[in-house]
């Protein structure tokens, strides 16, 4: 995780610096949100957590140091956009132990990217959103516990499941993982490359009464775009209403197309649990 925080701040760095080449400083921004909230602070800090509150002194020292550095590139990059909060917030993190201001602080150079690291990382990550986003499809029961059984997983499959076992286990919420060759009865599936990701939902949600929730969900939004479609149809509503207004119904109608389609995926895994 160390190793792919580092990679994450150089792919960050190197984006940020193209931007602001190019004069494109909302693309810098943006860049730096999306690095900041959904790399750092979602996933990072996440994952760190067990080094952190952990016993092992090696491991603590290590993740530590880590999130310092990574907090510290983040400040210099933030920085352009945000002078006055990052040059105060470089002084209270320094302890009085810093060197100068950070405004005279070198900018970021970018590090190099561990393939390997990337690699397990980003498909640890992938499997975890995936299974969170079933269980939310699912409507399992935020504290509920789950299992998973990865069926035809080859072996690189099954040691980045090994290694990253702990992690998967606790942010995914997950009772136990396991391997299989066939797939279990009554499972909602996910594709991970070569390997199905099954969880077993007999037991873990009634069956029935989630096929009737989406039934009564899916009704209710094809009611809902019939009724939008019948307005965007219409030549005269699309003639004399103000142009925000007709945009808003087609960024309404686009959101409830989303919604029957992850509605019709959820029915579709049900389909395969039952």
């Amino acid at each position: 995780i160390n190793k792919w925080i580092v990679g994450r701040v150089a792919a960050a760095t190197a984006a940020v610096d193209k931007a602001l080449d190019d004069y494109r400083f909302n693309d810098a921004a943006n860049a730096l949100y999306q690095f900041v909230w959904h790399k750092f602070a979602d996933w990072f800090i996440e994952l760190s957590k067990p080094a952190l509150m952990g016993e092992d002194g090696a491991d603590k020292d290590e993740a530590r140091a880590v999130v310092a550095w990574t907090r510290d590139e983040i400040l210099k990059m933030l920085h352009p956009f945000m002078p006055f909060i990052t040059e105060e917030l470089w002084d209270v993190t320094g302890e009085g132990k810093r060197a100068g201001k950070l405004i005279t602080t070198e900018w970021p150079t970018a590090a190099l990217e561990d393939q390997d690291a990337a690699s397990d990382i980003n498909w640890l990550i992938e499997m975890i959103s995936s299974i969170r986003s079933v269980r939310t499809e699912m409507n399992v029961p935020a504290g509920a516990k789950a299992d998973i059984v990865i069926v035809d997983a080859n072996a690189e499959t099954q040691r980045k499941t090994q290694a990253n076992l702990s992690s998967l286990m606790r942010m995914a919420r997950l009772s136990d993982v396991s391997f299989a060759e066939t797939t279990p009865s009554g499972s909602a599936q996910i594709v991970m490359g070569e390997a199905v990701v099954c969880m077993p939902l007999k037991g873990v949600i009634d069956v029935d009464a989630e096929k009737q929730r989406l039934l009564k969900d899916i009704s209710k939004v094809e009611q809902d775009i019939a009724k939008i479609n019948g307005k965007l149809n219409n030549e005269k509503f699309v003639a004399r209403a103000p142009e925000d207004v007709v945009a808003q119904e087609r960024k309404r109608l686009q959101e409830a197309s989303d919604k029957r389609e992850m509605l019709n995926v959820a029915m579709e895994r049900l389909a395969v649990a039952d």
